[in-house]
């Protein structure tokens, strides 16, 4: 059995979440139930190399007083909802019914048409966008309006508690889309998940509105229509036919009835009742969220008339409410504020249809542009790059800094209903928007399971290191709210290196500015969330893994599958490679929450070694003629052999792929057979068998070849004894020897090592040694490596010379800050899987130590009081 807690409290919604299973203790056709007989729908998302299950998923319906934890039970029969959701496809169409509401689901649309009952609260939901060209001779702009058209509806699940369906389309000629609709059986809400594709030319084609349309049916008397639009604190509570404020009184039942959204009812003042027709109604309303620190609202009684301002607000949550008192349709966007420039429109309100829009892109901000940045500054050849390189550490190349093939995804809700609701029940709305639910294992029991390599639980004999994790992790939640890294394209990465000349991180500073998972700090986040099970961990690892899987990753064309180091703009850099769409990034969040969008982005690496035909990652250094051969692919062992790992792995382990598994394993006997192994460097990859060549005997490292996850997945590798010998000792031997004395290194290598750097990252590997042989005296050198060694002239970054970790205020700075300029990303993600990993595998050979000086006095090895 298994408890289930909810990540934050518990909500009303229905919820979907992954369990992990240690190894041989589920079979694979195993059942599961929920102990006190809440009905549940469950699925396997992964299973170890016996077979038995390793990942499971499991989706609950929404309650109305749901429970504070959930027991999982496997081998037992589920209950099933009294009324399941039920799927029917015909020839025209699929409906949907969750209970009083049922979808109609038809191509070109999205959704046809939502009915509560037997009225119809909405019909033709569809996506819009505007796309504006490039200006003409007299810099005139021209905008076409699109509406897009799905192509495609698969059912993915369906039922008995919750039914997935997918619809592909495009938007006009271009921008090719994947939404998702996710129901659960007694819902009257529909999750929308839309991931797009930039598909344009960024000369030309600039995206000036991208949004969700729903017609909404309007039979009400104006003054029983409501509007509601969310803002920071509470919602605008207005009517199509505003009854109060007026000279002459309706009568308090009045006034109360309309702003609670209740009917109105006969209105006993004449004076009022026969003057309605003089009273102004309003037919369309507008929430700007601009930025993410203001939003404009507007409203006017039509087109051709002036739009009335309405007082201004900071962030809204981006929901909102149109309809009557015989109901109407609930809409929104997760993330409103922080992915701006976003927009509510309601329209047609005083008609017999009003349209409501969530636009993720609003029409009221200037066009989408996404043409590169400078203008290449005469950089044409690689020798003037390479200087680039030097100065502004930008790896440019001409037309490498091109958009096409990114994406983006949005969740978005759409509720029915045949009421106005309570503005206490839009909040809660709002909230679950913004906050969706979801049940997860404990720590302890995420860690009995045995997934994701070397990790465990805080430890308080160790209160100075568990601090400086803490800190780490709330300065960067500090920094994204005082530097405000957010908007459409930016929100949930962070920056990369700080400016303290002038308290700014390095955002116009070439490779120094958007961070792109160099160093995995995605890996930081989600090993620190397992351990500790925090919700605002978990949160900021969510943002960023959506964010880095989608905007940081070629998603069609040339670069298909690769992703772009650290850049000015994400997609900037010249650098397209594998260590940044790595699936070892993206596992954490699929496993724990079963997202279908997070399993396209794996599906995408399955076949990830043919991105090496692509680009050559050393095309600019190169002293020999080399270009891409299928059968003799240059590949290097730390960076590429680590994400295709981390690929094949997960292909296995959640389809039983098994050209997956052969490419993984052989792969793994191959770096055995090399005579260095790992210290190799490189190997060459054929295509056609998914082997590398074992002949080559030179020895190369880069100090980059173990910090963009390698040395994780190959602690799971080792893990699972997938019975390839030799393969445990290659890794070992270069966790031995990356750090080990240059004598020794002379000694097994015949020459010491050189290029070793980002020491106190590699502590971790000298510590994964030590607990795999016994050997004291390599845990006595990670831990001394990832202390300041003062012997050591090579262990010196910023985080380790500075004593006292703490903010300074900034005074004059644009906006009031905090500075932490001994931070940069790299050495905080490495410091932190550092300190991760040493806690979890050496702990008790930790010498004694102050934060603010070296390690001087060694406790016993066998000491652990």
């Amino acid at each position: 059995m298994t408890t289930l807690h909810w990540l934050e409290t518990p909500c009303r919604q229905g919820v979907t979440c992954g369990v992990p299973w240690p190894r041989g203790t589920i079979v694979a056709d195993s059942t599961f139930a929920i102990a006190d007989g809440t009905p549940v729908q469950s699925w396997i998302t992964a299973t170890w190399p016996d077979g038995s299950v390793k990942w499971s998923a499991h989706a609950i319906g929404p309650a109305a007083h749901p429970a504070g934890s959930y027991d999982l039970v496997p081998n037992q029969t589920p209950s099933s909802p009294d009324e399941p959701v039920g799927v029917i496809a015909t020839a025209d169409d699929i409906q949907v019914s969750t209970g009083q509401v049922t979808w109609v689901l038809r191509k070109p649309q999205l959704i046809a048409s939502i009915r509560y009952g037997d009225r119809e609260v909405s019909r033709n939901i569809r996506l819009v966008s505007l796309r504006q060209d490039a200006p003409d001779e007299d810099g005139d702009r021209t905008r076409h309006e699109t509406t897009a058209t799905t192509e495609r509806i698969v059912v993915e699940q369906n039922g008995p508690v919750r039914a997935v369906i997918r619809l592909e389309g495009r938007h006009g000629d271009w921008l090719p889309y994947t939404v998702r609709l996710y129901f659960y059986a007694g819902a009257t809400d529909v999750r929308i998940v839309h991931s797009f594709v930039w598909d344009g030319d960024p000369d030309r084609d600039f995206l000036a509105g991208l949004g969700l349309s729903a017609d909404v049916p309007m039979s009400d008397e104006p003054h029983d229509r409501h509007v509601r639009l969310a803002g920071p604190a509470g919602f605008l509570t207005e009517a199509v036919r505003g009854l109060t404020g007026l000279r002459r009184d309706p009568g308090e039942s009045v006034r109360r009835a309309q702003v609670a959204g209740r009917p109105v009812g006969e209105i006993g003042n004449r004076e009022v009742s026969e003057r309605l027709h003089l009273i102004p109604r309003w037919n369309d309303y507008m929430l700007d969220q601009s930025s993410a620190d203001g939003f404009t609202l507007r409203k006017r009684t039509g087109a051709g008339q002036a739009w009335v301002t309405i007082p201004a607000g900071t962030r809204s949550p981006g929901y909102g409410y149109v309809g009557g008192v015989s109901g109407g349709l609930g809409f929104g966007l997760r993330d409103f504020w922080k992915l701006h420039p976003t927009r509510l429109d309601i329209r047609g309100a005083a008609t017999d249809v009003a349209t409501a829009t969530v636009w993720m892109w609003s029409p009221g901000a200037p066009a989408m542009d996404l043409r590169y940045w400078h203008d290449g500054m005469d950089q044409d050849s690689f020798a003037e790059q390479l200087e680039g390189l030097e100065i502004t550490y930008e790896d440019y190349e001409p037309g490498f800094g091109n958009a096409h093939g990114i994406a983006r995804t949005h969740e978005l809700t759409l509720r029915a209903h045949d009421t106005t609701p309570t503005v206490a029940d839009l909040a809660e709305h709002a909230e679950l928007l913004n906050s969706p639910g979801l049940l997860t294992a404990s720590p302890s029991r995420l860690l009995e399971a045995g997934v994701f390599g070397s990790w465990d639980l805080p430890d308080s004999d160790h209160q100075d290191i568990e601090a400086r994790l803490n800190f780490l992790f709330q300065y960067y939640v500090s920094q994204r709210e005082q530097r405000r890294w957010y908007g459409f394209w930016d929100y949930g990465d962070v920056m990369h290196t700080y400016d303290a000349d002038r308290h700014t991180w390095r955002y116009d500073v070439g490779g120094y500015a958007w961070d792109n998972s160099e160093l995995s700090p995605d890996l930081w986040l989600w090993y620190q969330y397992l351990r500790t099970g925090r919700a605002d961990v978990f949160r900021f690892a969510e943002a960023m893994t959506r964010h880095t899987g989608e905007v940081d990753v070629h998603h069609l064309g040339r670069w298909k599958g690769l992703g772009s180091r650290h850049n000015v703009q994400h997609w900037g850099c010249s650098c397209k490679q594998l260590r940044i769409s790595s699936a070892i990034y993206r596992r954490f969040y699929y496993y724990l929450t079963a997202d279908e969008r997070t399993g396209d982005l794996l599906d995408e690496l399955a076949n990830a070694e043919n991105t090496f035909l692509a680009v050559d990652p050393l095309r600019k250094v190169r002293t020999d003629v080399y270009s891409p051969d299928p059968q003799a692919l240059s590949v290097g062992l730390g960076v590429d052999w680590g994400a295709l790992a981390a690929a094949w792995l997960t292909r296995w382990e959640r389809y039983g792929d098994e050209r997956a598994r052969a490419r993984l394993v052989g792969t793994m006997a191959d770096l055995a057979a090399l005579p260095y192994g790992f210290l190799t460097g490189q190997a060459l990859l054929d295509l056609s068998t998914g082997r590398f060549g074992t002949r080559r005997k030179a020895v190369s490292v880069s100090h980059l070849s173990a910090v963009f996850g390698l040395p994780e997945i190959c602690s799971e590798l080792i893990d699972l004894a997938l019975d390839v010998p030799g393969f445990e000792k290659a890794w070992l031997d270069y966790c031995r020897l990356y750090l080990a004395p240059a004598e020794q290194q002379v000694a097994e290598l015949g020459h010491a090592l050189t290029g070793i750097s980002l020491v106190q990252a590699h502590s971790r590997l000298a510590a994964y040694a030590a607990a795999r042989t016994g050997d004291v005296g390599l845990a006595e050198l990670a831990w001394r490596k990832f202390f300041l060694d003062e012997g050591d002239q090579l262990n010196r970054n910023a985080l380790q010379r500075e004593p006292a970790w703490r903010t300074t205020a900034v005074d004059g700075a644009l906006m009031p800050v905090d500075e932490a300029p001994f931070v940069s990303t790299n050495d905080a993600a490495q410091y932190a899987l550092a300190a991760i990993q040493n806690l979890a595998l050496i702990r008790e050979h930790r010498p004694d130590h102050r934060p603010d000086r070296g390690a001087t006095a060694w406790r016993s090895p066998v000491d652990k009081s």
